[in-house]
């Protein structure tokens, strides 16, 4: 139903990865606005729109979610990762930096993210849809076995 409205209502599909480039247009622009004077950024509208407000309220969410069911900590490395890998936080941290940095050069590559290609190309029962969210599942299965090992299941 979010995915019909946000076409009604707002005349495009559910996104993230694009709020990631305009999130730091932004702070760019704010620190030197000439960073943003390219044919790059000037494709984007550099402001808080529905898609900005739409990933702030996944992480509220989130926080929401976790704070009512109790399983909300802060934690610098998770039980799984520390299980595996030790509890270094630097560690932890630049792997999931890494993590991030592929994640995100690999949503803008494409021209989208998993909500974008998958969600959004489900509710359309278009077949590039099912091809994405079908890779996006092959490829989480294969890293978290590759990362956690056969633990991961």
């Amino acid at each position: 139903m979010l995915a019909v409205a946000s076409v009604l209502v707002a005349g495009s599909y559910l996104g993230a990865s694009t709020t990631f480039v305009t999130s730091a247009g932004m702070a760019e622009k704010a620190l030197s606005p000439s960073l943003v004077d390219t044919a790059y950024y000037l494709k984007y509208d550099l402001a808080v729109d529905w898609q900005f407000m739409f990933v702030v309220g996944i992480v509220i969410g989130a926080f929401i979610a976790s704070r009512t069911d109790g399983s909300f900590r802060v934690q610098m490395v998770p039980d799984m990762w520390s299980g595996r890998f030790g509890n270094a936080p630097m560690v932890r941290g630049i792997a999931a930096f890494v993590g991030g940095v592929v994640a995100i050069y690999g949503a803008r590559l494409a021209g989208g993210c998993p909500s974008g290609h998958g969600l959004s190309g489900l509710a359309q029962m278009s077949m590039s849809g099912f091809i994405a969210a079908g890779c996006f599942f092959i490829g989480g299965i294969v890293m978290a076995r590759l990362v956690y090992g056969r633990a991961a299941q």
